[in-house]
């Protein structure tokens, strides 16, 4: 039998590394592909190339001799990062997504997968902190808070127009909020749980319980860990499934909380000095309904054992910054609003 091959983009990015290593496991031979290399660990894929997949000419190169597609790669971050990028973030993820699929289609690709997010739901959705939870439909009628939202849902429109009208196997994630260990944790791009861990750590290391909390802490989400993510992604890609689905957790916590979990684990006691900064909506959660009838399945590690490991790993990361005599990157954006 025939090993299949298939191409991760954003193969250096958090997810992505994750995902690579895990369809290294499943079997398959696995090209890679980033404009950069995993930051904290040596890639599993059999070839890792560095691409900038804005460009039409990369893309064909990339998606050559494969049978499967991964789309990844996305220019994005936490609340900070896209609040302040609108037109980078829409231009870039426009030209890497037009282009990998049209090259997917160019080149005989079977299955593409691509990967959306949580942030094409409504801002009018999402104004209460206890929120309702989010179904696949309540995407329309359309209005998602920030750029990188509008352009995940264009691009997941294309994704079905591309299957109804070449018929590519498309497939079509929504994340929740993922983290885990060996992500951004420091300068910006962090996601609130990376961000909420490296804030304890040097809490603990320097004896100052203070730590910052943009807005009043009150604001809510669902977090997803990594490991259940690249479950949840392969199970999907397997599946007959065609429409967009969420991925994620759906019990709701507020940042505040979020805070005091990560204290707990560390065992420290912290202080929470609410700043202005950017909030991004103000409730939002997973409605796994649609996900539990088309997989049979739902995310299983809970939000304290997925804190437990990545707070472990970022408190390494921060040791061992702190004793090289520096100090993690500061982050200052604009106070605007957002979509993590």
């Amino acid at each position: 039998m025939t090993q299949p091959r298939v191409l991760v983009t954003g193969a250096g990015g958090f997810i992505g590394h994750h995902l690579v290593s895990y369809l290294k496991q499943q079997g398959y031979w696995v090209r890679g592909i980033d404009i950069k290399r995993p930051e904290f660990s040596d890639s599993d894929a059999d070839e890792f190339e560095l691409l900038d997949l804005r460009r039409w000419d990369n893309c064909l190169q990339a998606t050559r001799a494969v049978d499967e597609v991964y789309a990844l790669a996305a220019d994005m971050g936490g609340m900070g990062f896209i609040s302040a990028h609108h037109a980078e973030i829409l231009r870039n993820n426009a030209l890497i997504n037009i282009h990998t699929l049209e090259a997917a289609r160019a080149n005989g690709v079977g299955r593409y997968f691509y990967t959306s997010s949580a942030c094409v739901y409504p801002e009018y959705r999402q104004t209460e902190a206890n929120v309702i939870p989010l179904k696949e439909e309540d995407a329309y009628p359309a209005q998602p808070q920030d750029a990188y939202g509008w352009e995940k849902l264009v691009i997941e429109r294309l994704c079905l127009h591309y299957r109804e009208d070449y018929g590519l196997e498309t497939r079509i994630v929504r994340f929740h909020n993922i983290f885990g260990p060996q992500g951004t944790w420091e300068g910006g791009r962090e996601k609130a749980p990376a961000a909420m861990c490296r804030k304890v750590a040097m809490a603990k290391f320097t004896g100052n319980p203070e730590i910052e909390v943009w807005g009043d802490g009150e604001q809510t989400r669902s977090f997803c860990y990594i490991d259940d993510c690249v479950t949840g992604i392969y199970k999907l890609m397997r599946s007959d499934y065609a429409e967009p689905l969420n991925l994620g957790q759906d019990r709701l916590v507020t940042i505040n909380e979020l805070a005091d979990m990560v204290a707990s684990i560390a065992g420290v006691r912290i202080e929470k000095r609410h700043v202005p900064g950017p909030q991004g909506v103000r409730g939002r959660n997973s409605d796994n309904s649609r996900l539990r009838q088309v997989l049979g399945w739902e995310p299983q590690i809970t939000l304290e054992e997925g804190l437990a490991r990545t707070y472990a790993w970022i408190e390494a990361q921060v040791r061992g910054r702190l004793e090289l005599g520096a100090q993690p990157m500061p982050v200052q954006f604009p106070i605007l609003r957002t979509c993590p």
